[in-house]
């Protein structure tokens, strides 16, 4: 493959309770541990909040691509994604990821037929496939 695009960004400090910025400077945010990881949480962002949103914004993308394609119309459509973080049972960490789509107007066989073609298409999806459990719903 070659690479249309590459995204570049630095983390510092303490991980995931450190600092991350982006090469260009647009990305510059403090992190900080969930609670619910041991962490004091709060206003900061971390990362798993910050792929879930990549994964929106791409997976969103993807589904307009295919709809486009098959001359399907969207209106008022919403991707949301969580991710979450546990452990593996083999001393790491491993993701979970549920995509759920709102797709006002579409009868529900049109919108998982949608859902799963942007699951093919979308890079997030292609990246995560084998290596994370991945639920697709229709809101």
């Amino acid at each position: 493959m070659s690479a249309v695009y590459t995204a570049s960004a630095t983390a510092t400090g303490d991980g995931r309770g450190g600092h991350t910025r982006s090469s260009d400077g647009v990305l510059d945010l403090d992190l900080a541990v969930p609670k619910e990881m041991g962490g004091p949480g709060g206003h900061l962002t971390n990362p798993e909040q910050l792929f879930a949103a990549g994964y929106a914004a791409c997976f969103h993308s993807a589904l307009k691509l295919v709809a486009g394609k098959q001359k399907i119309t969207l209106t008022d459509t919403a991707i949301t994604v969580d991710v979450g973080i546990g452990p593996n049972g083999q001393g790491g960490y491993g993701l979970t990821v549920a995509i759920e789509a709102e797709l006002p107007g579409l009868d529900e066989t049109t919108a998982r037929g949608l859902l799963d073609a942007a699951h093919q298409v979308c890079p997030y999806s292609n990246a995560t496939r084998g290596n994370v459990d991945v639920t697709l719903t229709v809101a």
